[in-house]
Formats: structure tokens, sequence, C-alpha cells
């Protein structure tokens, strides 16, 4: 199994690294965030039109590029290290993947070009008022009424909630439990009974919202997959949304490292760089094993997706779990470091405090993971 990237992957790391130079730096993620939505339309339509990144993962008869999830991987972690604020993940990595998972020929021909090209901005709709993202956690019913579903319930905490066009929303039957019954309906936002409102979190620079269904109406073929879908080729969907989501975290803690060990070189106390100091250089050290560990994790489950391994589940979960404990460990370490100008809102590291706090819960936290994995394996 090759870990490495090859020259195309490479090139599109380059790239995006320099349009990320211009179009998320620090004051650019300042000024996305205080806005309502959260994120610059510009800039979207900049990386829709101009650089192309929402058609990488899918495939060309719709609107994509065909790519593999290890080209994802290579993008996200330079979309994490920038802090790109945007729907790129909730729209292209985790709705997308959804799409791809569980939908028929027919709906895929139908949606994903419109996500592809960046026009549609689609999100998942899975978590309630627990906060979990396995199916037991799913407690909204579809309820099915001749050839339509009524849908009446609340989502919560919706990554860009608040801004998008199509809902896919994770439902049960009436009457089921835990895998059983799960269906993924679309919903266009603008559907009457749709209600919906931006949540005040810890992570400004990703918005979340609450979404809320009144008695929804959809007709049957909403469902992704008619009959044949249902959670586990929703859970193939999350695993590999998580492993991109993972690379956007190593791609952050690899930044934060940098900017801690540059500071640690350049703050001067008692006539010497506090990096030159023991105990700064242990705890940048070990940020580093962090990030590194991290990053094996990140690329070796994204050759397994890439390969259709069935370790799959167990990798992705794996990658989640550490890479999340890592991004959190380096941001916290990195206000440490930075001593009491770590909190300031002159520095950088808060920010990236935030997005780790945000990004340990999305998609399932480490204890959540690890019980997974434990599962898998059979322990």
């Amino acid at each position: 199994m090759d870990l490495s990237f090859n020259e195309d992957q490479q090139e599109l790391r380059r790239s995006a690294q320099a349009f990320l130079e211009e179009h998320s730096s620090s004051e650019k993620v300042r000024a996305a965030m205080e806005t309502e939505e959260g994120f610059d339309r510009e800039v979207w339509a900049k990386i829709a039109n101009e650089m192309g990144w929402p058609a990488l993962p899918f495939a060309e008869e719709h609107g994509g590029y065909g790519l593999s999830v290890v080209d994802l991987v290579a993008l996200l972690e330079e979309t994490g290290r920038a802090l790109l604020c945007g729907p790129f993940l909730s729209s292209v990595v985790i709705a997308g993947q959804v799409i791809e998972a569980c939908a028929t020929s027919e709906q895929k021909q139908e949606i994903l070009p419109g996500v592809a090209s960046g026009e549609t901005l689609a999100t998942l709709a899975l978590t309630e008022a627990a906060g979990g993202w396995d199916a037991s956690s799913v407690s909204l019913v579809a309820q099915r009424e001749g050839e339509e579903y009524v849908l009446s319930g609340t989502k919560t905490f919706v990554p860009d909630g608040g801004v998008a066009d199509l809902f896919l929303v994770v439902a049960r039957d009436e009457g089921s439990a835990g895998e059983e019954g799960i269906r993924v309906l679309a919903v266009p936002a603008d559907t009457p009974g749709v209600t919906r409102r931006i949540l005040p979190t810890v992570d400004q620079t990703r918005k979340q919202g609450e979404v809320v269904l009144g008695g929804v109406r959809v007709p049957a073929n909403a469902v992704l997959g008619g009959e044949e879908g249902g959670w586990p080729r929703l859970a193939h969907a999350l695993d590999v949304a998580a492993i991109g989501l993972a690379a956007e975290q190593i791609g952050a803690a690899q930044a934060i490292l940098d900017q801690t060990v540059q500071y640690a070189k350049e703050r001067v106390q008692f006539g010497r760089p506090i990096g030159s100091f023991q105990s700064v250089k242990h705890k940048c050290a070990d940020m580093l094993v962090a990030v590194e560990s991290a990053r094996s994790a990140v690329y070796f489950a994204a050759a397994a997706a890439a390969e259709g391994s069935e370790e799959l589940p167990s990798l992705a979960s794996a990658a989640k779990a550490y890479c999340s404990d890592a991004f959190f460990q380096c941001a916290a370490d990195a206000i440490q470091v930075h001593g009491g100008v770590g909190f300031t809102w002159e520095y950088d590291c808060h920010l990236f405090f935030k997005r780790a706090k945000s990004t340990e819960t999305l998609l399932g936290d480490p204890v959540y993971h690890r019980e997974r994995v434990a599962r898998l394996i059979g322990i």
C-alpha cells in the first residue's frame, strides 16, 4: 500500500496552498467568520469555478473529475491548515459522500452536478438533541402516507445548516430501532414546513444550524436509494467523511505547531529565546510526534478507502479518534507555549483551539470512535 502522494497530488497541494494564502489568510478568516453565513460567497465562487474543488471526488458523468479519497485528503490537509471558512466539508465531503453511497443512479444524476459545480450547497442533517452520530441516536420518524413521507422533528448541530440548499435528513421507519429502518431523504431547504436558524457555537469559523421539520411532506422518491438505502451505506459514507475531516485536523494541527515553533524561536525571556528551554522543547516535540502519528493514521485510512479495503470502518474510526485528540492537544499546548498572549485576539491560537473542539465532536467524538473500533475487532 503506497502512502505517498504522486506528482499530481503534490501539485494539487501546491495550488491549494497558493490559493489559500491569498483567500484564507488570518485576516480573511476573521472577516468571514464575522458574517452571518460564515463564509465569503465570492471566495466560494472562486473555489468552485476557478479551482474546481467541489468536483474533485465525483464521477465525470456527474460533473466531476473522478479523483480518489487520497486526492481529497491531500486537499483537505491544506484547507485545514488555512482554517478555510466555507461549505466544502459539509457539502462535498460529508453530503457528497452520502449521496454517492446511498442514492440511485437517477438521483445522483439529478443532485450531484449541482453539488459538483458548487451551485447546490448540501448538508447532512443527522444529529438530534443527544448529539450522537450512530443509528440509535436517530429518533425522527419518516411517516409514510400514500406516496409521501411526513417528517416532524428537529435536527441540530447541522454543518452549515443555515445556508444549505438541500438537507439530507436521516430518519427511521415507524416502529424501527437501532440500524434497522434508517432512511436518508433529500429535502430542499425551501420545502414548506422547513425552518432553520444558525446556532451560537464555540467555533465561529464553521457555522452550525438547527433545522426544524414541521410536518414536512416529501415524495416517496426523495428517499435516497429507495428501499435499497439504509444504515450500512450511510455508515460507509460517514467513514469516508471522517477520514476527510481527520485530514483537515492534521493540517490544522501542523499549522498551529509551525506557528508555535516560530513563536518559541522569536520570544525572548531571561535573555534567551524560550525555545531554548527544555520544557518548551519537550512540549513542541510532543506536538510533533502527535501530528506525525496522526498523519500516518489518516494516510493509511485514505489508502484503504481508495482500495476498497474491508478494514475501512475500523481504520476510519481509529484515524478520527486519534486525529481529534492530537489536534486538541496541539491547540492546547500552543496556548501554553504562547503564554498569556495565547488567549488574546491578536494571535490565532484561540481560532485553532475552537476549531479543534468543534471538529472533535463532529462525525463522532473520540470516545464513540474508540468504542466502535473495539466492537469491530471483537474486544
